[in-house]
């Protein structure tokens, strides 16, 4: 109703404004019978009120669908009382959602085919690394030394780009299992020795009990390989340590992963989880990408994982994994 009368306002206001005009026009020539102008004026508006009250009920459901939202889109072609305004409106809004269907479409195409390339490159560039890598384990040289630090971090790069791309297709790509929590980060340490190494940093693993948790083994591995790459990058001192905790809480049992590394600005910590955001650490250490703990974040959420993260400046940072469901090993 209200958007109605918006609409017929201007009409409303022209009709009055000629019965003026016309009833001064009349005066000026010397007409000076008002109780028939009145009355002429009177049947004028009767006439108006009679035409805007045909408008309004031929065209009702017309404003009701424009005045409420939509439920879905199945309603955007729900009519009740059909009228050539209604009729046409139908038409355009079908010729409009097909064409957007088509493009959606086209664009998901080429989405899941970039998605599928990059898969496929990825896989393809991990052969000659592990190649190389085998080429260079045995020689002792400083300059094969750096040849492996370097793959290893192109392999970290890779790895990153194929579960960027592979994120928006989880659902079909997780097995969520009992898994031996203790082994789980027993082996992404192990696979981050060499960086341990390089950087002299010494990783500390205590589990209380035999913790189960259900998860998918493959994700949960590279977010811890990633809370461990984080921890390791922004520790710049030596000969220090990196803490892994994991315990039975209230709500779950939780993995507590904390370094001693130079921590985040306060200021920063309620984006850390943003994507490409790198704050003023990024600015310090080059190798920052800002999309470690997005993709932390993004994955807890998937597995149905709380995470959470304490820094402070110059003492460090602890990341904190929540599985809401545990059970201990027999």
């Amino acid at each position: 109703m209200k958007l109605f009368f918006r609409e017929q306002l201007p009409f409303i206001y022209l009709y009055f404004s000629q019965l003026l005009v016309i009833g001064f026009i009349y005066w000026l020539d010397g007409y000076r019978h008002t109780a028939v102008s009145l009355y002429a004026g009177l049947l004028g508006t009767c006439m108006l009120i009679g035409y805007l009250a045909f408008r309004y009920i031929t065209n009702r459901s017309f404003y009701e669908r424009l005045e409420q939202p939509l439920a879905s889109n199945e309603d955007l072609f729900k009519a009740r009382h059909q009228t050539p305004l209604t009729e046409s409106l139908q038409a355009l809004l079908k010729s409009q959602f097909r064409h957007y269907q088509t493009d959606l479409l086209q664009y998901k195409q080429r989405i899941e085919d970039h998605i599928q390339f990059i898969n496929q490159w990825v896989h393809q560039m991990k052969t000659p690394v592990s190649v190389i890598h085998l080429m260079i384990q045995n020689e002792d040289e400083p300059r094969f030394t750096a040849i492996g630090d370097e793959m290893d971090k192109l392999k970290k790069g890779l790895e990153m780009v194929l579960y960027t791309a592979r994120l928006d297709m989880f659902e079909h790509d997780f097995y969520v299992e009992q898994l031996d929590l203790e082994a789980v980060v027993r082996a992404a340490a192990s696979s981050q020795k060499r960086l341990f190494i390089r950087r002299r940093i010494f990783p500390l693993i205590h589990i209380e009990g035999k913790l189960a948790v259900a998860s998918d083994d493959k994700w949960l591995s590279f977010v811890i390989n990633q809370i461990i790459t984080n921890a390791v990058r922004y520790t710049a001192q030596d000969n220090r340590h990196l803490y892994f905790r994991g315990f039975s809480g209230t709500e779950g049992t939780v993995l507590e992963i904390r370094d001693e590394g130079v921590g985040i600005a306060e200021s920063d910590l309620p984006r850390v989880f943003d994507p490409y955001f790198t704050g003023e650490n990024g600015r310090q250490f080059q190798e920052s990408t800002g999309m470690g703990l997005y993709l932390v974040k993004q994955i807890c959420e998937k597995l149905g994982h709380d995470v959470k993260l304490e820094s402070t400046v110059g003492l460090g940072t602890t990341v904190r994994i929540l599985f809401k469901s545990y059970k201990a090993v027999s």
